[in-house]
Order: structure tokens, then C-alpha cells, then sequence
């Protein structure tokens, strides 16, 4: 029921925005939405086909996005739109004695700042840096307290745009299914049964493309990437022949 009555809260978010931004003349912003709250944002905006719109996180493979609602004056593409999000870079003080700091430890470290985790993006880590997106008014604040994280010291500051180059480490995987279903297809991209991988669609933990999937039955599109809350995402490249037993080869691109 408290959902439910998130959800609805959510929804008349997304219409006031949609109107402030038709009577103002301005663009106007969500906080970064999490996979569920994307979901929730497509679905609500079918039923307003007239609503402008379009969402972002900062760079292209981003997971976590702003929407961002847009006059009709501005075109749809949203080339004209700055959206309010900063790009921070995070490296070790001395890297000779640096730890290995994974997301976890970098979003724990901003949470004990009081930042709320809508407020930021993505974390691409890299191997002895990372990179942070967050709302543009909090770049500055963090790049000033955010000095240590665990036992590290860091140095965390704004880059531009073009400073920032981040190409995901992936690992290629391939096995034959029976039939191109999506739960055959996580089997195969997270090398595990699927009957155990079941319970992860049924829980709405499963979504393609930003879209929720609640069926083990839907049949995904070469190029769909599939991101399941707490184990990852991968793209689903296309099948590559048959077995001798009319399996089907699929390959997948899994980000490691």
C-alpha cells in the first residue's frame, strides 16, 4: 500500500514538472532516477503523448538518468538542454598507498555526507579512480569534503565533459538455449540455471532497456540491454547458428 503511494506521488511529480516546464518556457529536471522510477516514468508518459521529454545520466551508458521535460519551443532532441549534472573525478592522494575502492565504498563515503543517494549518478570505477555524477549544485560541496574514503585519501574533482573517458570493461558469453526467452537468456549471461534465476523477474528486479519485465516469456531483441538489480546488466548481441541439437547460439556482452 506505501508503494502504491509512492508510485502515485511520483506520478504527480512528473505532471507538474511536464506543466511547469509548458508555462514557464524552461526546461525543467528530475533528481537521477533509478531503473524502477524509469519504468514508472514511461509508463505514466504514454498516456500524455503530447509531453516533451527525454532523459539523460551524464554520459551515454549511464543506468541511472535525469528526465528531463521540455517546452514545445525547444526541439525534442534536447540538444539545447544543459542538463544540471556535474562530472567529478576521484583519485588516491598518493596511489602507492591506496586501497582498491569498489561503487559500495564510494557511495558509502557520500552517504555519510548527508547526500541522498537521488542527488547523484553512475560511479564508473575504473582502476585507481572513479568517476562521480551528482546534481551540478552539490560538485563543489563534495569536491571540498570528500577527502577520504575508507582509509584513502582522495582528491575528488570537477572535469568537463570531454575530460571524462570511460569504456566499460565487458566479458563475452556464449551458450545454446531452446528457446530465445528471457529467462534462458539471464542463464546464460549470468552462467547460472534458470530456475534459479526465476524469482529475480517474478520480483520485478529484471528490466530491458529501462523497461520493467515481469514475464520469463518476453523475447528480447538483439542490441537490448538487460539490467538486473543486484547481479549487473548485459547487451544481447544475437544468436550465432545451431547445435547439432537445434540449440540456438546466443552471445552476450556482460559488464564486469
Amino acid at each position: 500500500m506505501e508503494k502504491d503511494k509512492e508510485v502515485l506521488l511520483f506520478q504527480k511529480r512528473i505532471r507538474e514538472l511536464a506543466e511547469r516546464a509548458e508555462n514557464t518556457g524552461c526546461p525543467q529536471f528530475t533528481d537521477f532516477l533509478n531503473l524502477y522510477e524509469q519504468n514508472i516514468l514511461h509508463d505514466t508518459l504514454q498516456n500524455f503523448p503530447w509531453i516533451n521529454w527525454k532523459t539523460f545520466g551524464g554520459y551515454e551508458q549511464a543506468e541511472r538518468q535525469m528526465a528531463a521535460f521540455l517546452p514545445d519551443a525547444l526541439s525534442y532532441d534536447g540538444s539545447e538542454v544543459e542538463y544540471p549534472i556535474a562530472c567529478l573525478h576521484i583519485r588516491p592522494k598518493n596511489s602507492r598507498f591506496a586501497e582498491t575502492l569498489t561503487h559500495r565504498d564510494i557511495l558509502g563515503a557520500l552517504m555519510n555526507l548527508g547526500i541522498d543517494r537521488c542527488k547523484t549518478g553512475d560511479i564508473p570505477v575504473l582502476d585507481q579512480e572513479a568517476y562521480l555524477f551528482c546534481h551540478g549544485s552539490l560538485g563543489e560541496m563534495i569536491c571540498r569534503e570528500l577527502t577520504r574514503i575508507r582509509r584513502t585519501s582522495v582528491v575528488c574533482t570537477v572535469c568537463r565533459e570531454t575530460g571524462f573517458t570511460y569504456t566499460p570493461r565487458t566479458k563475452s558469453v556464449t551458450g545454446s538455449i531452446s528457446s530465445l526467452r528471457l529467462d534462458a537468456l539471464l542463464s546464460v549471461a549470468f552462467q547460472s540455471s534458470r530456475s534459479s534465476l526465476l524469482s529475480l523477474i517474478q520480483e520485478g528486479k529484471v528490466f530491458v532497456n529501462g523497461k520493467l519485465i515481469t514475464s520469463n516469456a518476453f523475447i528480447p531483441k538483439e542490441g537490448d540491454l538487460v539490467s538486473v538489480r543486484g547481479m549487473g546488466r548485459f547487451r544481447y548481441l544475437g544468436t550465432g547458428g545451431q547445435t547439432k541439437k537445434g540449440r540456438m547460439v546466443v552471445q552476450a556482452e556482460r559488464f564486469i
